[in-house]
């Protein structure tokens, strides 16, 4: 998180394929034996629907798109009762949440993270991409975690997509989708549901979609949720502080709302919304053993002298205009959209004693307000060429602003904030971001067994910042008009064999990048602080396999990739402010694989596996970060995998029943880069592997479902974020030199029941 002030922040699998078809003419005598192969070829072909993706901003079978993507539909959610981010990792191989406050989220796909304030994967609503472009409103940290449910499937792209969607994917694509309204009927669906967590409070959830026809042309969608899940983490009451149960509780609710109009079989117009909210009481943070990892105090503890909390809100609105104009189809895509956090941090242990004695907390607001607007023309498929060209604009504005306030002491878990004569530390940065792009693909069918993908991007923004200080702690200044601008060419190469309609041989080399942007510098910093800071890249080259038998019985996608990331953005601190830096580089090399088996009707079994091998390719500054060559990049694992199976059968004419179940597993992490840690122990934070567990089983009979769930089952104590050691100042963040790291959530029982007509 970018800050102002230092430290803030056995069956077997045999897959059916044809070799590449060769112009030639069959025997006379053997055309009755090729119609009965033919024959029975067909009636051996599943009746279950082909994936269909928006990957490439048109839609195409999953199975066609050369490049590795995931996709975790509706269903599946809903079964899991999977609700934000991590619930549904274990269906995305090489996918990583960095998390220790519900809405305060960093994505990591193949392990492209060093822990900088500017995303590294883009997240996207339909049409709509989300989240700051720069790297002065900590993207990084805030990715959007939405509410799914009603939601059609997500979208997961690995490896860089600058081509068609732009900054800030060097790891990859995000993308939810949602369900269009539909002029075929009225629908709706009420979703009741209850948890209750090992050691925590009771969880409840409601929800609730309606779809109306208004007419034969136009139809209305909305669905609205709120969900409040219980605490499991105490206030001890160390050195005095609060005590406390359950005190991370937090509450997310909003809704989304659509209009499609389909006036004739040529233009579509989509008017979409999107509002949510997500209360936070306190951080999922924890009190660790800074030399084991392991959680003080008897459990999931932290010391908490003042209420704090973390609010962050979400308002997307899209108009999507397509109009089809026989060989080609103009697609415009309008948004605008607001991600506001306002978030209140306990600064007493860090600074208390220090300023004499009182209580001390910080707050501080990050805004971040887009437009955007794409234009897109693309070809409407057949012969030998398919092509899309397009433009695009987005204008940002974005604000940080911090205050460092005194409270009055001795009186634990409550706040009355202290009259000062005048303020203790103040910190004001505004920017602005502007950035225009043209794009272009080509997809060329240079045989009946042979395509070759090929796309561009250049891009060029330009950004600018002021920034103002007041308060005994940093002084009064005022700096305006910082400025920065980039331009950058992005391009992806990727050729395809196709073994018939089945199975695919791919290769794919492509380019992304990640905006720089202008440092605001403090007075008197020194004269090698860097006044702007460039952008870095990433280069992927990847080789895959996609194929399944014809009666998809067995399904699978493999890919091998290298990536090579340049100049890499990290956090610095000069003079007490954060500031951004460029760095060496580093390589990754890894393996993706996801293998699906149907071995008898009603029966799903899927097995994800990730290798990865991220590490640093040349030494960071040692003052800054320390980590030097051959480290790995922090919260990548070596190896994760995750196996699911589902099993779904026939209780009667109406009535189905399922039973299901999910291992996780990850290998040993590095945690986040910390100097002072690494000057300490004489190496960086070590992340212990585990595994987590999760079963399911559901009920159906007519238009009602019960599923039920168990989340952790082995109550594994998973570490999922890890901060620094030291805090304000150059101060311990925590007494006693203790580490603070985030969890994942205890043992979870659930029960989810939805009513549908």
């Amino acid at each position: 998180m970018r800050r102002a002030l230092t430290g803030l922040g056995g069956t077997a699998l045999a897959l059916v394929i044809a070799a590449p078809a060769a112009a030639q003419t069959a025997p006379a005598d053997a055309a009755t034996k090729d119609a009965a192969a033919a024959s029975s070829a067909s009636a051996q072909v599943s009746t279950e629907p082909d994936i269909v993706v928006t990957a490439q901003k048109r839609e195409n079978r999953l199975i066609d798109v050369p490049q590795s993507v995931s996709v975790v539909s509706g269903a599946v959610i809903e079964s899991q009762g999977a609700t934000s981010f991590s619930d549904y990792l274990k269906n995305v191989p090489s996918l990583q949440l960095v998390q220790g406050t519900p809405g305060q989220g960093r994505l990591v796909l193949r392990g492209v993270n060093t822990g900088g304030v500017a995303s590294t994967v883009a997240v996207y609503v339909d049409e709509t991409p989300f989240g700051s472009s720069t790297a002065l409103a900590n993207a990084a940290e805030l990715a959007g975690d939405f509410d799914t449910f009603d939601i059609a499937r997500i979208e997961v792209l690995r490896g860089p997509q600058g081509t068609l969607y732009g900054a800030s994917s060097l790891g990859g694509l995000l993308k939810f989708v949602t369900n269009e309204p539909s002029t075929s009927r009225v629908e709706g669906k009420v979703l009741g549901g209850v948890e209750f967590t090992d050691g925590g409070d009771p969880s409840w959830r409601g929800a609730a979609m309606i779809n109306i026809p208004l007419g034969d042309t136009l139809a209305f969608r909305a669905s609205g949720s709120y969900r409040k899940q219980g605490g499991y983490i105490d206030s001890v009451g160390t050195a005095g502080s609060a005590v406390r149960d359950n005190i991370n509780d937090f509450a997310s609710y909003g809704g989304r709302a659509s209009l499609l109009w389909k006036p004739d079989s040529r233009l579509k117009v989509r008017l979409s919304a999107v509002i949510q909210n997500l209360d936070v009481d306190a951080p999922s943070f924890v009190e660790a053993n800074p030399a084991s990892l392991q959680p003080l105090h008897g459990g999931l503890t932290q010391s908490q002298y003042l209420p704090t909390f973390s609010d962050v809100k979400y308002r997307l609105y899209n108009a999507t205009i397509d109009y089809d104009f026989g060989p080609a189809t103009l697609t415009s895509a309008t948004s605008y959209g607001e991600q506001l956090q306002s978030v209140r941090a306990d600064f007493t242990a860090n600074l208390g004693a220090a300023l004499g004695g009182p209580y001390v907390y910080f707050d501080q607001q990050t805004e971040s307000r887009k437009w955007t607007q794409e234009l897109r023309l693309a070809s409407n498929g057949g012969g030998f060429l398919e092509w899309l060209v397009g433009g695009y604009y987005t204008h940002e504005k974005a604000r940080i602003f911090q205050n460092l306030k005194l409270a009055v002491p001795g009186t634990p878990g409550t706040l009355t904030p202290l009259p000062t004569p005048a303020p203790l530390a103040i910190y004001d940065l505004e920017s602005r971001y502007e950035e225009i792009a043209g794009f272009a693909n080509a997809t060329l069918h240079l045989a009946r067994w042979f395509d070759i993908d090929l796309g561009g991007r250049y891009s060029h923004n330009r950004q600018d910042a002021d920034q103002q200080t007041d308060g005994a702690l940093l002084g009064a200044s005022t700096i305006n008009g910082i400025r920065s601008s980039d331009d950058v060419f992005t391009w992806s190469v990727a050729p395809k064999i196709k073994f018939g309609t089945r199975a695919s041989l791919y290769a794919r080399v492509a380019k992304g990048y990640r905006p720089g942007g202008p440092n605001v510098i403090p007075s008197g910093a020194p004269p090698s602080a860097p006044r702007t800071f460039d952008p870095d890249t990433v280069t992927s080259y990847e080789i895959g396999f996609k194929g399944e038998t014809a009666d998809k019985t067995a399904s699978i996608e493999a890919s091998l990739y290298h990536i090579d990331w340049n100049n890499i953005q990290l956090a610095a601190v000069v003079s007490g402010f954060g500031v951004n830096v460029n760095g060496g580089g580093a390589k990754i090399d890894g393996a993706d694989v996801t293998a699906t088996l149907r071995p008898t009707r009603g029966l799903v079994t899927s097995i994800n596996l990730s290798i990865n091998d991220a590490r640093l390719s040349s030494n960071t500054d040692p003052l800054v970060v320390g980590a030097v060559k051959g480290d790995r990049l922090p919260f990548t694992p070596k190896y994760s995998i995750s196996v699911n199976a589902d099993y779904q059968w026939r209780l009667g004419n109406d009535v189905t029943a399922s039973v299901g179940g999910s291992l996780r597993s990850l290998s040993r992490q590095l945690g986040t880069y910390d100097p002072v840690y690494l000057a300490t122990y004489g190496h960086f934070a070590r992340v212990p592997a585990y595994e987590v567990i999760d079963l399911r089983a559901g009920l159906t009979f007519g238009r009602y479902s019960v599923n039920a769930y168990v989340s952790n089952l082995a109550n594994a104590k998973g570490i999922t974020a890890t901060q620094s050691l030291l805090g304000v100042a150059g101060l311990p963040r925590n007494p006693g030199g203790v580490l603070t790291t985030g969890v994942i959530r205890p043992r979870t029982v659930g029960l989810n029941v939805v009513v549908g007509f």
